[in-house]
């Protein structure tokens, strides 16, 4: 496994990791997973959920989104990027810059962030949009009393017509989660979004 010392990292903050979206010739985005923004092992390798901690692709694996496992600390291969471009599932943030912890960001930060993610969902248009982080969902698009699961905003608010769901955020620092109850958890969005 890669390893990063404390100022390989620390060289990392307010770097932007690029979305992983679906070229022109991969098949429709049909499933967009949204994290709070890059942490600084992410932004290190450029590969999205990248730190050792972190449950996003285990959870993936288990509830049977990816077939193949992946291990993207030390950077996610072209191989098995475009084994998620072409099943239809790209990976961006609400804020692009990285930082060592998400509760570095302030609310007009993830505000900004908010409108540009609802900008990005109408030039991509993917069926479903799964926000990772109840939190950052609340503060980034003004509902302080939103839960978990299926938004009740499909056909209007800023994803227009996108459905849209809020999923536990998988980074180890989230201790009520495990990988079977993220797995639980993100099978929901991708079921509707014809992944699963």
């Amino acid at each position: 496994m890669t390893r990063f010392t404390r100022a390989e990292l620390e060289s990392f903050r307010d770097a932007e990791v690029p979305d992983l979206l679906p070229g022109q010739d991969d098949p429709p985005l049909r499933l967009l997973f949204v994290g709070i923004n890059p942490g600084l092992w992410t932004a290190a390798t450029s590969t999205h959920f990248a730190h050792p901690g972190n449950r996003f692709y285990p959870a993936l694996l288990r509830a049977g989104i990816l077939t193949e496992p992946v291990d993207p600390a030390a950077g996610m291969s072209e191989v098995d990027r475009d084994r998620l471009r072409s099943a239809g599932i790209g990976i961006t943030n609400v804020v692009r810059r990285a930082t060592a912890k998400a509760s570095e960001l302030d609310p007009e930060e993830l505000r900004a962030g908010g409108a540009e993610l609802a900008a990005l969902v109408r030039r991509a248009r993917p069926t479903v949009v799964a926000i990772a982080g109840i939190t950052a969902y609340r503060t980034a698009f003004g509902h302080p009393r939103a839960v978990m699961g299926r938004q009740p905003e499909v056909g209007g608010g800023p994803f227009e017509g996108t459905d849209l769901w809020v999923v536990p955020n998988p980074s180890g620092l989230n201790a009520h989660e495990t990988v079977d109850t993220l797995a639980a958890a993100y099978a929901e969005p991708a079921r509707a979004a014809g992944v699963l």
